[in-house]
């Protein structure tokens, strides 16, 4: 007759209980984890987001300052376009033009490219043929950062062609 030890029949029920307490520690160890790289990817996203957020907001600030430089300039009466203090006036808009254009920020282009009304405002429609709807005039520049809209370009559109010779190809014409 063989002698059955009574510390191998407790042995295995313990040695089964730890392996899955150790399976489920494991397991809620490696959900913590997963947990935790979610926050970080989601604060690393919402600190960009707010970032760019404020950027938007500083730059929609510095717009009418650039707008009335620009305004500035084109009213130069003739006497004074070689003028020094003129060209301390332009250098200084130079210069916000690169900080704006730093922070990727561009101009939103306008005259002789097709309406397009994610972009741009339309303050007046005049006559002429065509199908296809373009800039004629831009009266205020508008901006982006890569494709969200800081500000719309207000301008005045045209029913015609585009300048491209292609468009009228495709057109039939």
């Amino acid at each position: 007759m063989s002698k059955i030890d009574p510390k191998k029949k407790v042995a295995k029920p313990i040695v089964d209980d730890t392996n899955q307490q150790l399976t489920a520690l494991t397991e809620a160890l490696q959900r913590e984890r997963a947990d935790s790289q979610n926050i970080r990817r989601r604060h690393e996203q919402e600190m960009s987001s707010l970032g760019d957020y404020v950027k938007i907001n500083v730059i929609k600030d510095l717009l009418p300052v650039i707008d009335n430089f620009e305004r500035s300039i084109k009213h130069i009466p003739n006497n004074l376009k070689d003028d020094e203090y003129i060209a301390g006036i332009k250098s200084i808009l130079k210069q916000f033009e690169k900080v704006i254009k730093d922070l990727g920020v561009e101009k939103i282009e306008t005259v002789g490219h097709p309406f397009n009304p994610a972009y741009h405002e339309a303050i007046s429609m005049e006559e002429g043929d065509g199908d296809t709807e373009t800039v004629v005039e831009e009266l205020q520049p508008g901006y982006k950062i890569n494709d969200q809209v800081i500000r719309h370009s207000i301008v005045k559109v045209k029913p015609g062609f585009l300048n491209n010779p292609e468009d009228k190809v495709n057109k039939g014409e």
